[in-house]
């Protein structure tokens, strides 16, 4: 699909992680249409990391 983008966000820190991807959110213009969140952990020891895959496209407003 043209005009489609990816943004990887990731943390080892679940509050860190929460924030990132909030800030990365209200970031995106208002006419940017989110299509999919797919979120994941992985475990190294006794480390966890916290990941988000957003897909998004921006979109022309809407006008009549």
């Amino acid at each position: 699909m043209q005009g489609m983008r990816l943004k990887l966000i990731a943390a080892a820190d679940p509050d860190m992680f929460q924030d990132r991807l909030n800030r990365y959110i209200e970031s995106l213009p208002p006419e940017t249409l989110i299509v999919d969140i797919k979120f994941s952990t992985s475990h190294s020891g006794s480390q966890t990391t916290y990941a988000a895959l957003v897909q998004y496209k921006a979109v022309e407003e809407w006008t009549e």
